[in-house]
């Protein structure tokens, strides 16, 4: 039996169209202006939770997911899809050594936001795929993040393969936006340690 809190949240669960081949082939590979636009930048923070365990398992994109008030910033201002920007593993007091020496750099990032409508979420989520490989997991670090710009709205899918696909692309759309010099200079944001 769901609590009356998981039906208020199932109810605001907004319908997504469903993503088309039409659409995955007529993406640009760069996205937004020159320069960042309000609302962004949009810092976050918070520890590394546990999410539902598929981002690495069946779409091979792992990702870290930030605790439901970590995610205010961003979700009170903007529409929920998928973002790019940067993020920061912080490294603990202890247990560094397991880590690689790239492991707590500012590394590009990219976001989704929102309810994850090919599984049928009844939360709203923020889920950041750091783009580099981790020798390790770092559930319960400190991650800081700098949204820098939007992608692409939240869609649902007819396969997970479809899916995979649109994550590749959104990977590609990232790094490139995210080489122009007004988006490349936050990777050495204040924001950032």
């Amino acid at each position: 039996m769901s609590t009356a809190a998981e039906v208020a949240q199932l109810d605001h669960r907004p319908d997504a169209p469903t993503q088309t081949t039409e659409f995955r082939l007529s993406r640009p590979l760069i996205v937004g202006p020159d320069t960042p636009e309000a609302p962004f930048p949009i810092l976050l923070s918070g520890p590394v939770q546990k999410g539902f365990g598929r981002g690495g398992k069946e779409l091979g994109c792992p990702t870290a997911n930030l605790p439901d008030e970590s995610i205010t910033p961003i979700s009170t201002v903007a529409k929920t899809g998928v973002y790019y920007g940067y993020a920061q593993v912080l490294p603990p007091t202890e247990g560094a050594e397991q880590f690689g020496p790239d492991d707590f750099k500012v590394q590009p990032m990219v976001m989704s936001l929102g309810w994850n409508p090919f599984y049928k979420n009844k939360q709203l989520t923020a889920e950041i795929h750091i783009m580099h490989e981790f020798k390790t997991d770092f559930y319960g670090f400190e991650m800081k993040s700098v949204v820098l710009g939007y992608i692409r709205p939240e869609l649902d899918y007819t396969s997970r393969e479809a899916l995979i696909e649109d994550i590749e692309v959104d990977k590609k759309v990232a790094l490139n936006s995210l080489q122009r010099p007004e988006y490349e200079k936050y990777s050495k944001d204040a924001h950032f340690e």
